[in-house]
C-alpha cells in the first residue's frame, strides 16, 4: 500500500509540474493599480444623501490570458479601498438643500474581485481593449466620521455646538464587516515588449448591507450616550449597500519573455493547379 501510495504522489506531482509548464506558455501578468473615484450607499428607506469624492484605492492583480484570442481572460485582484457615504440626517427642518447638514462615513476595506475580461488586440498587438465583470468579496476593517450637524445628546438639532469627527467603532450588533457584490468597467493597456500601461474605470455594485437592520440593532440611544454624533440613525435602514466608482492608473509586467507569436495563425499555402497536357 505504501509503494502504491509513493507511486501516486509522484503520478500527481509530475501532472502538476506537467501542467505549470503548460501553463507558463500563456500570458500570465502581474499589476500594481493605484486610483480615486467616488463612493456612496443605497440607504433605504430612502435618505437624502450626496457623493463622497476623493476615495482612492489600491492594489494588486494577476490576469492569465490564454491563447485562444476571444475566450477571454481570468484574473483575482486584492484592492485596498476606501469606501463609505454621506447623508443628511435632518433634511427635513431645511427649507433649501443648500442648508443641508451631513454625516460623512469613510471605510477602508480590503476587495477581492474574481474577474472574467473579454478583451481584443489592436496595432500589431501593442494596445488591448477590453471589458470586465466580477463577482467581489470584501471586508470592512477601519472607519472614521464627520457629523457637521453639530448635533449632541440633550442640545437641540441645529444647535451651533462643534463639528464632531472621529474614529467610528465597528461593533458586531451594528455594523457588518463581511460584504459581496458585482463588478463592471473596462479599460486600455499599452504593451512594450513586456512591460503595460494602462487605464481602467470599474464600477462596484454592493449588495451586502453595510449597517445591521432593525430587527438587530434597532436605535442609537446608547450611542448618543456614550459617543454623541457617531451614529446618527435613530432608526437604522433596512438596506444599506455601498457602491464605488474608481478610476485607476495600472502599471503590469508579463512573466516570462514569450509574446503572441503563438496567437499568429499560419494560413496554409494554397494549392496550385497543374495541367498536364501529356497524355
Amino acid at each position: 500500500m505504501i509503494k502504491r501510495a509513493k507511486i501516486l504522489l509522484l503520478a500527481l506531482a509530475a501532472m502538476v509540474a506537467s501542467g505549470v509548464a503548460t501553463e507558463i506558455r500563456a500570458q500570465h501578468v502581474i499589476a500594481t493599480t493605484a486610483g480615486c473615484g467616488m463612493a456612496t450607499a443605497r440607504l433605504y428607506p430612502k435618505q437624502e444623501t450626496r457623493p463622497v469624492w476623493g476615495t482612492w484605492t489600491a492594489g494588486v492583480s494577476w490576469r492569465y490570458y490564454s491563447p485562444q484570442r476571444f475566450v477571454g481572460g481570468f484574473g483575482i485582484d486584492v484592492d485596498w479601498m476606501q469606501r463609505g457615504f454621506s447623508y443628511a440626517p435632518y433634511a427635513s427642518i431645511y427649507e433649501h438643500k443648500k442648508q443641508y447638514k451631513y454625516y460623512t462615513r469613510r471605510l477602508n476595506t480590503i476587495m477581492v474581485p474574481i474577474v472574467w475580461q473579454p478583451h481584443f488586440y489592436l496595432f500589431k498587438n501593442t494596445m488591448r481593449v477590453y471589458l470586465e465583470a466580477a463577482a467581489t468579496f470584501s471586508y470592512n476593517f477601519a472607519a472614521s466620521f464627520v457629523n457637521n450637524e453639530r448635533y449632541t445628546f440633550g442640545s437641540a438639532i441645529g444647535s451651533e455646538s462643534e463639528q464632531i469627527s472621529g474614529k467610528y467603532e465597528m461593533r458586531l450588533e451594528r455594523d457588518n464587516r463581511f460584504g459581496f457584490g458585482l463588478a463592471g468597467g473596462g479599460g486600455i493597456d499599452f504593451l512594450f515588449k513586456r512591460f503595460e500601461i494602462g487605464i481602467r474605470a470599474r464600477y462596484d455594485f454592493g449588495y451586502a448591507d453595510l449597517m445591521r437592520n432593525r430587527n438587530k440593532y434597532y436605535d442609537n440611544t446608547l450611542d448618543q450616550q456614550t459617543s454623541p454624533g457617531e451614529n446618527p440613525f435613530w432608526y437604522t435602514p433596512l438596506r444599506s449597500p455601498l457602491d464605488n466608482l474608481n478610476i485607476s492608473i495600472r502599471f503590469g509586467f508579463r512573466l516570462h519573455k514569450e509574446g503572441f507569436a503563438e496567437w499568429n495563425v499560419k494560413k496554409k499555402p494554397r494549392q496550385k493547379e497543374v495541367f498536364k497536357f501529356a497524355l
